[in-house]
Formats: C-alpha cells, sequence, structure tokens
C-alpha cells in the first residue's frame, strides 16, 4: 500500500480498532486461476499474536478456501471515506488552486491463512462473532438459541480460516496536508455528510 508518511498510522491499537469497528474485511488470495477476493465479516482475537489474528468462516461452496491453506493472504479494511469538495476549503476562495481528492482510513493484514474443518473450532468462532455483535442489543441472539441439530446442520455447510497476522499496515488519508482553514472547512462541510470522517480530520488535525 503506498503510504506517504504524512498519512501512515503505525499505532497498534489504532489499527485494531479499525478492525474491530469495521470488521467486513475482503480476503485476497491467489488460487490456480489468479487473484481471488470475497469480502467476509471477521473477527480480530487481539491477544493472539504480536499483531493479532483474524478469524473468519465462509461457505463450504466458496471455493477461496481449497487453495488457501498455508498461502499467503491480504486482507483489507476499509474505514470511513468521503469524496471531498474543493468548496470546503478557504484556499480556493482565496487562491482556486485547489482540486478533489478523497479521505479514507484503511487497515491491510498479511499472514499465512490456515482452514479449519473441526466442528469445535467453527462453533466457536461463530459464538465469538455473534456475541460480539450482539452485544448491547436489548434482546441479543446467541448461538444457543437455536435448535442443536440446526446449528449442527449449518456447521456442515462452512469453512473456517485463522490467519496470524505478520504485517498491519494502516493509511489515515485525512486532510493532514491542507492548511488549517481548509481542515476546518472540511470538518464543518462533512458534519451533517460523514460526520465519522468530520471526526476522524478534527481529531488528525487537532482541532478543537
Amino acid at each position: 500500500m503506498y503510504q506517504p508518511p504524512l498519512h501512515r498510522e503505525d499505532r497498534l491499537e489504532v489499527k485494531q480498532d479499525l478492525i474491530e469497528s469495521h470488521p467486513f474485511g475482503m480476503l485476497i488470495s491467489v488460487g490456480p486461476e489468479g487473484p481471488i477476493a470475497n469480502t467476509i465479516p471477521f473477527i480480530l482475537q487481539r491477544s493472539m499474536g504480536p499483531y493479532g489474528t483474524l478469524q473468519v468462516h465462509m461457505a463450504r461452496a466458496n471455493t477461496q478456501w481449497q487453495s488457501l491453506d498455508g498461502q499467503k493472504a491480504l486482507v483489507v479494511f476499509q474505514g470511513p471515506q468521503n469524496y471531498i469538495s474543493p468548496s470546503y476549503y478557504q484556499t480556493k476562495r482565496e487562491t482556486g488552486k485547489v482540486v478533489p481528492t478523497w479521505n479514507y482510513a484503511m487497515v491491510q493484514a498479511r499472514g499465512i491463512a490456515k482452514v479449519h474443518t473441526e466442528t469445535d473450532w467453527l462453533r466457536k468462532q461463530i459464538e465469538a462473532l455473534t456475541s460480539w455483535h450482539e452485544n448491547g442489543r436489548t434482546t441479543p441472539w446467541a448461538v444457543s438459541d437455536a435448535p442443536a441439530s440446526f446449528i449442527e446442520s449449518q456447521l456442515k455447510g462452512i469453512v473456517g480460516v485463522e490467519i496470524e497476522i505478520e504485517s498491519l499496515d494502516g493509511k489515515w488519508k485525512v486532510s493532514q496536508n491542507r492548511p488549517e482553514a481548509d481542515r476546518k472547512g472540511v470538518v464543518e462541510g462533512l458534519a451533517t455528510e460523514n460526520p465519522e470522517m468530520s471526526a476522524l480530520v478534527r481529531k488528525y488535525a487537532n482541532i478543537g
């Protein structure tokens, strides 16, 4: 990933936070016929390995897993992103020397994939994934709410993948290269359109 120093995010906890808040990652690998990519909801085990470990399951009918075991894999997690209009910038009103751009936050995780077909591993993965996303709901659903025989039949239709992260790159392109007045304009311009990106620009620009 192209990472100018100004946009590089090196803090592990910040990158892990993005994975957990935007867990629908794109799993990319290379099969016999070339690159393969699927978007799947991951769960991050922060304490497993120096950068954490990603766990996921996919349909057994999805052929990506068949060439994945023991191979290098890339998982891309896309955080908030938005088109940035020159109209947000004070510089536009002063000189007109501005062009549009795109702001975004992204994490790319790399590691060796391990395929799991064991029922116990699959059950733990879906229980952890469900618990994470159901947490905080008024009436959270649990895997145990469904009939045991039904869950067993569902487990037969999936395959698990585990990737201990060997490298974790983060890029936060959030108007750091713009003058303070321009960054304030972006914060104000996105306040309603994209509050999450507006907040990121405010945070990285140290705007009070």
